[in-house]
């Protein structure tokens, strides 16, 4: 497909999405959407970590609040359902590791977008932003799900009343993002940790991402059995058998994903 607001490039097992519409800060529209989508669905078999990232100096601003005219000719709901939520479900399913490199703006959509990926590492001088309530919204994108999971109700609510700005130091202390590394660090940064997921055991990160997801529903016992499960196709790897191997000779693994 030959996308016209992403880019995409897979190198050394690391696909790198970036969001390619600058002059709008990167802003969600029909086509961007639809793109991601794809990109997510038929992503390169070689690619072991994806990266989504933004051109410009914004991640995403969110919604483009002038893709389908005035307001009132927005059907929110149908937007959401047709198009949002098979983006996050793609990102969900994904059979690799994901990783948001956040620099500028993560605004609204644009913000859920990034916190829905596995890692978010942010520059100092990003920000974040649950900016729905200053148009009448409610926050979406999955935002009502993932913020209160990784910082806590009361400061997911307060975020999404108050539209507050976060800058990505202070995300990094709450919890709703991984790291933010300083601005002249921040490009080296994600390509190091993209490259060494790259590097890792793809299979292992699969089961643990889909145990992660579990537990959020689980409790405490399913969830031993679903380790148990889980820890049990981890086992029969390839990729097992050859980190204890590296382990008994004093080697540095390598791994094949598999």
């Amino acid at each position: 497909m030959d996308y016209q607001t992403i880019g995409l490039t897979v190198e050394e097992g690391v696909a790198v999405l970036t969001l390619d519409r600058p002059s709008v800060m990167n802003a969600l529209n029909t086509q961007m959407r639809a793109e991601i989508t794809h990109a997510l669905r038929n992503l390169d078999a070689a690619a072991r970590v994806l990266v989504i990232t933004g051109a410009g100096r914004a991640f995403c601003s969110g919604q483009d609040l002038g893709d389908a005219g005035s307001a009132n000719a927005t059907d929110l709901e149908r937007v959401l359902r047709d198009e949002y939520v098979p983006m996050l479900l793609a990102l969900r399913d994904l059979e690799v590791p994901s990783i948001a490199a956040v620099g500028g703006a993560a605004a609204g959509a644009g913000a859920n977008l990034a916190l829905a990926c596995d890692v978010v590492i942010a520059s100092e001088e990003a920000h974040f932003t649950q900016a729905f309530t200053r148009i009448g919204l409610i926050p979406d994108a999955g935002g009502t799900w993932t913020l209160p999971r990784q910082i806590g109700s009361a400061r997911a609510m307060g975020a999404m009343l108050f539209a507050d700005r976060i800058p990505a130091r202070q995300a990094a202390d709450w919890g709703m993002i991984y790291e933010a590394a300083p601005e002249a660090d921040f490009e080296e940064r994600w390509r190091a940790r993209a490259a060494q997921l790259a590097q890792g055991p793809t299979l292992a990160y699969r089961q643990l991402r889909a145990a992660m997801r579990d537990s959020a529903e689980s409790g405490f016992e399913a969830q031993l059995a679903r380790e148990a499960q889980l820890q049990g196709i981890c086992g029969r790897s390839r990729d097992f058998k050859e980190g204890v191997v590296a382990f008994v000779e004093k080697r540095a693994p390598r791994f094949e994903g598999r």
